[in-house]
């Protein structure tokens, strides 16, 4: 799941489990930008945000490099932090209401409540936080499959993991040019992470390219170096524009070895790998973070899109970034087991429980009675034993 329960430290503390991030421009006001941090993944009604934390946005101008498939992170960097009070009693309302405080990158603050479906707008930001419904859809099951038989097991038709299940959510339209300057863009480098709050600040999570932890260096099976290592909390913990050259080899190995495996799935190589066995997209996918051209019109889909670009030698056409209905498994899986410009592959699921608007704060109401994880968890069929080691 694009950024859910990613590692096995967070899931003793969901309300730093950051689910997904997307960044976008906005749909109905042109040259804003759109960024979105999910967190707590499978929500219950009363989850609140944590007053131990910093959400932040961190988000600094980016160039394409000279040669390769890369990129060029500048110093600047622009940060959204937001941060919560205890939920108080408020008299004339139900239940505990809570209170936020956005940050801004000149120190500029921003007061704003939770779940007021009327958002804050003033000093070029546009503020929400607040439950939602989870976006986000995939065949969990089909990609535990893949994984145990080695060969692709998506179903059409295949159920949503996630169906009616909700999160918590900021979400923060930008002026670039008002919040960060005029010299910030158009392509932006954008990372989610949540950090505690006070003294020393510790990084627990962060996000950048969906399904990076869950998918490509969750499975330990083909790492010839690593095999006994739960590599994911040591990588949440990591600067994603600046990862510690003391397990960079450590990060890289993983990444060549699942890689080479997902280019396996259909028994045909489209990635060669490099005299040292270093896979192509590696490098690429470990600058792990979202890439968005504020100057172009909002794309539905266009995650990976300006990464392929680089991949094909080739200008790319759309904003990039990551639209919440973007079908990003399907592009995903397609472009590590076929490649640049390959077949589509679907997963089964096209869409998620309901899909997010063109509007402000683009996703839609939670669920009042939301699944409980536990139960759709245990629903999950069991993986298939790889041919050969059935009983």
């Amino acid at each position: 799941m694009a950024d859910h329960f990613s590692g096995p430290r967070i899931l003793f503390d969901p309300a730093s489990d950051v689910a997904d991030v997307f960044v976008f421009p906005s749909p109905d006001r042109p040259g804003r930008l759109v960024l979105v941090l999910d967190v707590f993944p499978a929500a219950t009604p009363t989850a609140l945000f944590s007053d131990a934390l910093t959400y932040r946005f961190r988000v600094r101008p980016v160039s394409p490099a000279s040669e390769g498939a890369a990129f060029v992170v500048g110093d600047a960097e622009y940060a959204l932090d937001f941060t919560f009070a205890a939920p108080d009693r408020v008299l004339g309302v139900d239940g505990p209401v809570q209170t936020g405080l956005c940050t801004t990158p000149d120190g500029g603050q921003v007061v704003f409540q939770v779940g007021d479906e009327t958002p804050v707008d003033t000093d070029g930001l546009r503020i929400f936080a607040g439950p939602r419904l989870d976006p986000f859809f995939i065949d969990l099951a089909g990609v535990l499959a893949a994984d145990a038989t080695q060969k692709l097991a998506f179903r059409p038709g295949a159920a949503n993991t996630l169906e009616g299940m909700n999160v918590l959510s900021i979400v923060v339209e930008v002026d670039p040019e008002t919040v960060f300057g005029p010299d910030s863009g158009p392509l932006l480098a954008v990372v989610g992470e949540t950090v505690t709050s006070g003294g020393r600040p510790v990084r627990l999570e962060r996000m950048g390219r969906p399904e990076i932890k869950n998918v490509v260096l969750a499975s330990r099976k083909f790492d010839p170096v690593n095999s006994d290592l739960e590599i994911r909390d040591l990588y949440n913990e990591e600067d994603a524009f600046a990862v510690r050259p003391d397990y960079a080899g450590a990060y890289r190995a993983r990444f060549d070895a699942n890689l080479a495996f997902f280019d396996r799935l259909d028994g045909e190589t489209v990635w060669p790998l490099d005299g040292q066995g270093g896979h192509p997209l590696t490098g690429l996918l470990l600058a792990d973070f979202l890439v968005v051209d504020v100057s172009k019109p909002f794309s539905e889909s266009s995650c990976f899109e300006i990464e392929t670009a680089l991949l094909a030698g080739r200008e790319y056409t759309t904003c990039g970034g990551r639209a919440p209905n973007d079908d990003i498994v399907d592009t995903l899986y397609t472009l590590l087991v076929h490649g640049v410009g390959g077949a589509r592959i679907s997963d089964g699921v096209d869409h998620g429980t309901r899909p997010a608007t063109h509007r402000f704060p683009y996703l839609v109401a939670p669920n009042p009675n939301p699944p409980d994880l536990m139960t759709v968890m245990s629903a999950l069929p069991a993986a298939p034993e790889p041919e050969g080691e059935a009983a």
